[in-house]
């Protein structure tokens, strides 16, 4: 049993870690370029397996305000093509990445095209490397990248 002076001593342990237990201290800013990297050839490739292996087993993925979440590696998978791949080729390019290891929380600014074509931005939560939680905002529309954003470019 902890005594009155080293129970809140405990507490601020067990507060930090666990809000250090989801962050690697060697996962950086290009450690995720590199995971969003590998997330994109897996799509452009047709690679469902590369895909679904830059998430974590129980991670989840979502696009508000639709209220359908995909959860579960396996889930990502079958939804990224799975073993017959996706009827026609995807492609997904990265505009602007950033992550904050502090948090383990990074975004992306991105076109995607597979049937249609969307502009948007994912927000991602990184867990041991892998990608945890996926939220996405995305535009369909007909322009091109440089056409859409137009002379507001950085």
């Amino acid at each position: 049993m902890l005594s009155r002076r080293s129970a809140p001593l405990f507490l601020l342990a067990a507060l930090i870690g666990c809000r250090t237990s989801n962050r690697s201290a060697d996962f950086g800013p290009g450690n995720f370029r590199q995971l969003l990297a590998t997330l994109a050839l897996g799509l452009n490739t047709g690679n469902a397996r590369m895909a679904a292996d830059c998430f974590t087993v129980n991670a989840m993925w979502s696009s508000p305000p639709d209220p359908a979440i995909r959860k579960g590696k396996q889930a990502l998978f079958e939804f990224f093509g799975g073993e017959k791949g996706r009827g026609q080729p995807m492609s997904l390019l990265w505009h602007h990445v950033v992550y904050d290891p502090q948090t383990g929380i990074g975004m992306g600014e991105y076109t995607f095209t597979y049937r249609i074509r969307t502009h948007g931005v994912a927000l991602m939560h990184v867990v041991g490397g892998k990608i945890d939680g996926w939220r996405e905002y995305e535009l369909e529309s007909r322009l091109n990248w440089e056409e859409m954003i137009g002379e507001n470019r950085f």
